[in-house]
Protein backbone atom coordinates (compact mmCIF):
# COMPACT_ATOMS: atom_id res chain seq x y z
CA UNK A 1 0.00 0.00 0.00
CA UNK A 2 1.08 3.76 -0.75
CA UNK A 3 0.58 5.91 1.96
CA UNK A 4 2.62 8.90 3.41
CA UNK A 5 2.91 9.67 6.89
CA UNK A 6 3.54 13.08 8.58
CA UNK A 7 4.36 13.79 11.81
CA UNK A 8 6.44 16.00 14.71
CA UNK A 9 3.67 18.40 15.01
CA UNK A 10 3.08 19.89 18.29
CA UNK A 11 2.09 23.05 20.65
CA UNK A 12 5.29 24.96 21.01
CA UNK A 13 5.84 28.23 22.34
CA UNK A 14 6.73 31.71 20.06
CA UNK A 15 10.78 31.22 19.19
CA UNK A 16 10.78 27.66 19.82
CA UNK A 17 11.24 24.84 17.26
CA UNK A 18 9.79 21.59 15.89
CA UNK A 19 11.06 19.21 13.58
CA UNK A 20 8.66 17.48 11.13
CA UNK A 21 8.59 14.18 9.31
CA UNK A 22 7.71 12.54 6.44
CA UNK A 23 8.16 9.03 5.44
CA UNK A 24 6.35 6.56 3.25
CA UNK A 25 5.25 3.05 2.63
CA UNK A 26 5.42 1.36 -1.18
CA UNK A 27 7.87 4.18 -2.44
CA UNK A 28 10.90 5.31 -1.90
CA UNK A 29 11.28 9.61 -1.44
CA UNK A 30 14.73 9.76 -2.95
CA UNK A 31 13.23 9.61 -6.20
CA UNK A 32 9.96 11.85 -5.73
CA UNK A 33 10.08 15.73 -5.25
CA UNK A 34 8.89 16.30 -1.69
CA UNK A 35 6.91 19.47 -0.76
CA UNK A 36 5.52 20.31 2.84
CA UNK A 37 2.08 22.95 2.57
CA UNK A 38 0.26 24.10 5.78
CA UNK A 39 -3.29 24.85 5.78
CA UNK A 40 -4.55 27.19 8.87
CA UNK A 41 -8.51 28.20 9.86
CA UNK A 42 -10.09 29.94 7.29
CA UNK A 43 -6.87 30.26 4.93
CA UNK A 44 -6.36 28.47 2.24
CA UNK A 45 -3.20 25.66 1.63
CA UNK A 46 0.25 27.47 1.25
CA UNK A 47 3.07 26.09 0.42
CA UNK A 48 6.03 25.81 2.42
CA UNK A 49 8.75 24.56 0.77
CA UNK A 50 10.06 22.12 -1.55
CA UNK A 51 12.91 19.51 -1.92
CA UNK A 52 13.85 18.46 -5.74
CA UNK A 53 15.01 14.59 -5.98
CA UNK A 54 18.08 14.87 -7.10
CA UNK A 55 19.78 18.15 -7.94
CA UNK A 56 19.52 19.56 -4.56
CA UNK A 57 17.13 22.38 -5.31
CA UNK A 58 14.73 23.46 -2.53
CA UNK A 59 12.31 26.42 -2.61
CA UNK A 60 10.68 28.10 0.56
CA UNK A 61 7.96 30.97 0.74
CA UNK A 62 9.33 34.33 1.78
CA UNK A 63 7.32 33.99 5.33
CA UNK A 64 9.45 31.19 6.33
CA UNK A 65 13.18 31.95 4.73
CA UNK A 66 15.85 32.00 6.97
CA UNK A 67 13.95 29.91 10.05
CA UNK A 68 12.81 26.67 7.70
CA UNK A 69 14.55 24.55 6.24
CA UNK A 70 13.89 21.10 4.13
CA UNK A 71 16.21 18.03 4.84
CA UNK A 72 16.58 14.45 3.43
CA UNK A 73 17.53 11.15 4.82
CA UNK A 74 17.87 8.67 2.35
CA UNK A 75 19.04 6.13 4.77
CA UNK A 76 15.88 6.65 6.54
CA UNK A 77 13.60 6.88 3.67
CA UNK A 78 12.84 10.52 5.45
CA UNK A 79 11.97 13.99 4.53
CA UNK A 80 12.62 16.51 7.30
CA UNK A 81 11.17 20.22 7.55
CA UNK A 82 13.26 22.07 10.63
CA UNK A 83 11.38 24.92 11.89
CA UNK A 84 13.30 27.40 14.16
CA UNK A 85 12.11 31.20 15.56
CA UNK A 86 8.48 29.97 15.26
CA UNK A 87 5.86 32.59 14.91
CA UNK A 88 2.09 32.65 16.05
CA UNK A 89 1.55 32.65 12.48
CA UNK A 90 3.60 29.71 11.66
CA UNK A 91 0.42 27.85 13.17
CA UNK A 92 -1.52 25.38 10.94
CA UNK A 93 -1.83 21.86 9.61
CA UNK A 94 0.91 20.52 8.15
CA UNK A 95 0.99 17.91 5.41
CA UNK A 96 3.93 16.89 3.27
CA UNK A 97 3.05 15.73 -0.40
CA UNK A 98 4.78 13.52 -3.07
CA UNK A 99 5.21 14.28 -6.91
CA UNK A 100 6.68 12.08 -9.63
CA UNK A 101 8.59 14.87 -11.58
CA UNK A 102 11.46 15.33 -9.05
CA UNK A 103 12.29 19.11 -9.36
CA UNK A 104 11.18 22.09 -7.56
CA UNK A 105 11.41 25.49 -9.13
CA UNK A 106 13.45 27.32 -6.75
CA UNK A 107 11.29 30.62 -7.02
CA UNK A 108 8.04 29.65 -7.17
CA UNK A 109 8.02 25.88 -5.56
CA UNK A 110 5.14 23.23 -7.28
CA UNK A 111 1.67 23.73 -7.39
CA UNK A 112 -0.45 21.71 -5.24
CA UNK A 113 -1.66 19.94 -8.07
CA UNK A 114 1.63 18.66 -8.95
CA UNK A 115 1.64 16.37 -6.26
CA UNK A 116 0.31 12.54 -6.43
CA UNK A 117 0.67 11.49 -2.60
CA UNK A 118 -0.26 13.26 0.58
CA UNK A 119 0.45 12.85 4.27
CA UNK A 120 -2.75 13.35 6.52
CA UNK A 121 -1.17 16.46 8.26
CA UNK A 122 0.08 17.10 11.45
CA UNK A 123 -0.86 20.07 13.74
CA UNK A 124 1.73 22.86 14.72
CA UNK A 125 0.26 25.35 17.04
CA UNK A 126 2.70 27.92 18.09
CA UNK A 127 1.42 29.62 21.19
CA UNK A 128 2.33 31.16 24.56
Amino acid sequence: QVQLVDSGGDLVQPGGSLRLSCTSSGFTLAYYAIGWFRQAPGKEREGVSCSSSSNGKTYYTDSVKGRFSISRDNAKNTVYLQMNSLKPEDTAVYYCAASTAGWCPTTTGKSAVEYSYWGQGTQVTVSL
